[in-house]
């Protein structure tokens, strides 16, 4: 049905429905499933999705140690305090960080679109959520709009940080959740566009420098800017800023950005934070107690 962000909101503009409902159908079509099973299939991510971020909020802790405990740290700060941020962009970092942290600890998360930023679109979902009031039919569509998005960004670019960076990866996560929250907040279809379009513009060139190869640091704190990003943005869609850049030649230009990016930026653990004084130093540490 759709390729594009641009088919994709043509055919929602047209048929006068919202994003989520154009992703449905595709799903529908080409699964070849009823409606009820689709949706199904979306509200089981969506239980997984809410169980991480209840079990990390219970606090828990990777094997390595590196990460562990922070979103619990960060509601306990909300608690005390006035957060400079704001209560709901600071819930859903601590969220988005907290599901990470379950993936770190080998927990089960739902990755969206990988398991390294995975924490984003669930952690802005459950953090707007608190604002919001949806239903939950409205929080299963909140997905189906992210993976729209999603989608489009697959088909037309990549999602892995081995292919392009975290810009790919955290970057389209927030990107993803910035439209979603857009839908959900009652915006239209090219608002939706515009908020991705905005959130990925500020994620352009991120690269993917695991410290040791583990999807850790700096993995978990990237979630919470994704987050940030994407709640930001889509205030700013929802005020009726746009990109003066269309949505495709954004996914366009990640996509060339991440064709020239050195390999060593690229997940592979050889560049970046990992390769700084301390990240060789957490290396040998990991490995050397884990031999």
């Amino acid at each position: 049905m759709f390729r594009t962000a641009a088919e994709l909101v043509e055919i929602a503009e047209k048929e006068n429905i919202m994003i989520s409902e154009v992703m449905i159908r595709q799903e529908m079509d080409v699964k070849e499933k009823t409606r009820e099973e689709v949706f199904s299939e979306m509200e089981k991510n969506l239980g997984v999705m809410e169980k991480a971020i209840e079990d990390s909020l219970k606090g828990v802790k990777s094997v390595t140690g590196l990460t562990g405990g922070d979103a619990v740290k960060i509601q306990e700060y909300m608690n005390k305090n006035t957060p400079l941020s704001g209560n709901l962009l600071l819930d859903a970092v601590s969220k988005a960080m907290g599901t990470n942290e379950v993936n770190a600890a080998m927990g089960t998360i739902c990755a969206t679109p990988t398991a390294g930023s995975a924490g984003v679109v669930p952690g802005t979902l459950f953090a707007v959520k608190n604002q919001l009031n949806p239903t939950r039919e409205q929080m299963v569509r909140y997905l189906f709009t992210a993976g729209a998005f999603g989608f489009v960004v697959a088909n037309n670019a990549f999602i892995s940080g081995a292919a392009g960076g975290c810009q790919a990866e955290v970057g389209s996560a927030g990107a993803m959740a910035s439209a979603a929250i857009v839908e959900m907040a009652g915006g239209t279809p090219q608002a939706s566009a515009e908020a991705f379009a905005m959130t990925l513009k500020n994620m352009l060139g991120l690269v993917c420098d695991p410290v040791a190869g583990l999807v850790e640091v700096p993995c978990v704190k990237r979630n919470a800017g994704g987050a940030s990003l994407a709640i930001v943005s889509a205030d700013m869609a929802l005020a009726g800023v746009t990109s003066r850049i269309p949505c495709d030649e954004v996914i366009g230009a990640m996509y060339r950005i991440g064709q020239t990016m050195p390999s060593t930026l690229r997940e592979t653990g050889e560049g970046g934070l990992a390769a700084t004084p301390t990240g060789q130093l957490l290396k040998e540490k990991i490995f050397g107690s884990l031999a």
